[in-house]
């Protein structure tokens, strides 16, 4: 069938990417079919096809830019001053990039089951390299004499654990601003590893 009238590649794309997070966030992957994607985006399920081969690759999309682009921001976030500094630094940060994007979030750590091997090595890799950040702060304020825990593994994925376990419960018109969460939330990870 040919391209809906008006159907643009530079807007169909986006949309397919935005209904697909919704739909599966709110339903699960198992249960989202291409066919409902499409009828979200006002697209025959064909066309979605010349956008993503597959809906596995779709998932794999969607959770490849969710790491990129979290990585992205990591990366020119400050990483300089001591480890408390900088673990303050990392919860921030967390906090203000996961809470508008909790689709993201969910399918990010709600789907990875879903990904075939090849596509789980490749986000688990990603999110190693998160992951390997948080580890550096530990490690450092260990180091520094002002961190203790007993296993940095496992600290670092009970922290992160945490931090984005807000995603869960947090509701934008709720009694707290995300500021005010951000340093409740620093309270409790910095006393978490605290000597």
């Amino acid at each position: 069938m040919a391209r809906k009238q008006g159907s643009h590649s530079d807007i169909t794309g986006p949309k397919l990417r935005k209904a697909a997070r919704r739909l599966i966030a709110q339903h699960g992957f198992a249960a989202v079919s291409m066919r409902q994607i499409a009828a979200e985006v006002g697209v025959q399920a064909g066309a979605l096809y010349n956008y993503t081969p597959d809906k596995q690759s779709l998932l794999f999309d969607l959770m490849r830019e969710h790491m990129d682009e979290l990585l992205t921001a990591w990366d020119v976030e400050e990483k300089g001053g001591s480890a408390l500094e900088r673990l303050e630094r990392f919860t921030r940060f967390h906090i203000r990039f996961n809470l508008p994007r909790a689709d993201e979030v969910f399918i990010a750590y709600m789907e990875l089951r879903n990904l075939s091997p090849e596509n789980f090595a490749e986000i688990e890799k990603l999110r190693r390299q998160y992951e390997a950040g948080l580890e550096d702060i530990l490690r450092a304020g260990e180091a520094e004499g002002v961190f203790a825990f007993t296993d940095l593994r496992i600290a670092t994925m009970a922290l992160i654990a945490m931090l984005t376990g807000l995603n869960t419960w947090y509701r934008e018109n709720g009694r707290l601003s995300v500021a005010e969460i951000e340093t409740i939330y620093w309270d409790l990870v910095r006393k978490s590893v605290a000597v």
